[in-house]
């Protein structure tokens, strides 16, 4: 077993990586973070928003991207989300592994589309992206309470520039 230590805190994490590769139909994920992927992929902000809790805290703070003023954490991911797909209206996003322990789960996202709308005050260059995020979820009573992550936005602006 391996130690991560997340806030402080040491928690044993077996070794449980797993691709989400064609022929590996049984990987190891956890139920939110497939519905965390196929909402994203669905468009369907409703069902995204119901993954989080009213307490969610957010630890992905970013000068990149601060959280909007006067909206909860809750409101500020579901607004940086709508705005992703305004950009990108044909955004999907895949699940490329997955690190699971209890109510922790840790994920390599794979998100892809076409840059068809304003994103990041980048007008429209009709581009296909393609960017990665790793993102750690700390889940309570079925919700999403905790989040920590990094997004490759180095890499869209790298991609829209070009």
């Amino acid at each position: 077993m391996k130690a991560v230590t997340l806030a402080g805190s040491a928690l044993a994490v077996p070794t449980l990586v797993a691709p989400a590769l064609a022929d590996d139909k049984k990987a190891a994920t956890a139920p939110w973070i497939e519905k965390f992927a196929a909402t994203l992929s669905a468009h369907d902000l409703t069902a995204f928003a119901a993954l989080f809790s009213d307490n969610y805290v957010n630890h992905q703070l970013s000068a990149a991207a601060p959280p909007p003023p006067g909206k909860s954490p809750k409101q500020g991911q579901v607004a940086g989300i709508t705005a992703r797909l305004a950009g990108i209206p044909d955004l999907k996003v895949e699940i490329e592994a997955t690190v699971v322990s209890g109510n922790i789960a840790a994920a390599s996202f794979v998100w892809s589309g076409t840059h068809n709308g304003p994103l990041a005050g980048v007008a429209p260059t009709g581009k296909a992206l393609r960017f990665t995020s790793c993102d750690i979820f700390r889940v309570q009573d079925g919700l999403i309470v905790e989040h920590w992550g990094m997004g490759d936005l180095a890499g869209v602006a790298a991609q829209l520039k070009a």
